[in-house]
């Protein structure tokens, strides 16, 4: 039986940190299509040699990683354009935060797991949580309308890449395989594909710029793509141990370093609300547990 235990708590909580550390870098930079590019380029780098090493996914999880290889580039386009039109305190959250509820909404019928009534009350809470942070001056989100757009659009992507790779995953380990082959597979093919989208819809300057751009920024992308690649291979192990919705639901706890790390490093406004949005996530994540 699936369950959520402490110490895939305590891994998805990890892995929180390091998806809000890479979304954090990109909304930092001043080219934000290329640091998204460059990023998924060096972690495709980083990913090859040691899927050489551990060996390729089975058949059977390869249907689903093409699927995701095509969303992700859906979720990058949306996730630029979020940050291209709004703080990271805002979008972020908004994106993040509706998605658990999106899985958790279709977990029975793709799934087959129904969330228990705990499970709802953890899910529920933490979307309510990430709302509260995410939405903390409403009048000054409305401003923001290509953000919100971006972001509720990243929402639904979100959900249904969460939902293909849980499937794909546990394909993969019911075959014989492991959750890391999947995820490398994943990252060599999202690392060339989003890539050469931002080159080819660069002119001849721009292109020139770009390589100049990669040379000042490769560390800080490496850094990046460590963190990207952790982050979700966390994830994804732990959704061969746990419910899919929980997992989902949990790691957008990775809003609560995003609030914090844009009110120190990015000089984003943090009140009340956020205060007591993160009061409520901590509380939805007390329930998934006892779920």
């Amino acid at each position: 039986m699936l369950t959520l235990t402490w110490p895939v708590v305590a891994a998805v909580l990890v892995g929180a940190f390091l998806h809000a550390a890479w979304n954090a870098l990109v909304k930092s930079s001043g080219d934000k299509a290329l640091d998204t590019a460059l990023l998924h380029l060096v972690g495709s780098a980083v990913a090859l040699p040691v899927l050489w090493l551990s060996g390729l996914p089975e058949p059977a999880s390869l249907p689903f990683i093409a699927a995701s290889v095509v969303i992700h580039i859906g979720y990058y386009v949306a996730l630029v354009g979020a940050y291209q039109h709004g703080d990271l305190g805002l979008t972020y959250p908004i994106m993040r935060g509706l998605a658990p509820l999106l899985v958790a909404l279709a977990s029975g019928s793709l799934l087959g797991e129904m969330p228990s009534l705990t499970a709802w009350v953890g899910v529920i809470g933490i979307t309510t949580g990430v709302a509260l942070v995410g939405l903390a001056h409403p009048g000054e989100a409305l401003h923001h309308r290509k953000a919100l757009l971006y972001a509720l659009a990243n929402a639904g992507i979100i959900a249904l890449y969460t939902v293909v790779d849980g499937l794909g995953v546990r394909a993969e380990v019911a075959n014989g395989g492991n959750a890391l082959r999947y995820v490398l597979l994943l990252f060599v093919l999202n690392g060339v594909c989003y890539p050469l989208l931002v080159w080819c819809r660069r002119p001849a300057a721009g292109r020139t710029a770009m390589l100049a751009y990669a040379r000042r920024r490769w560390p800080v992308a490496t850094l990046g793509a460590a963190a990207s690649i952790a982050s979700y291979a966390i994830a994804l192990w732990a959704m061969t141990r746990a419910p899919v919705a929980s997992v989902a639901a949990l790691r957008e706890t990775s809003v609560l370093f995003a609030a914090v790390m844009g009110t120190l490093l990015l000089k984003e406004k943090f009140g009340m609300q956020r205060a007591a949005g993160t009061a409520v996530i901590v509380a939805g994540v007390m329930a998934l547990r006892m779920a």
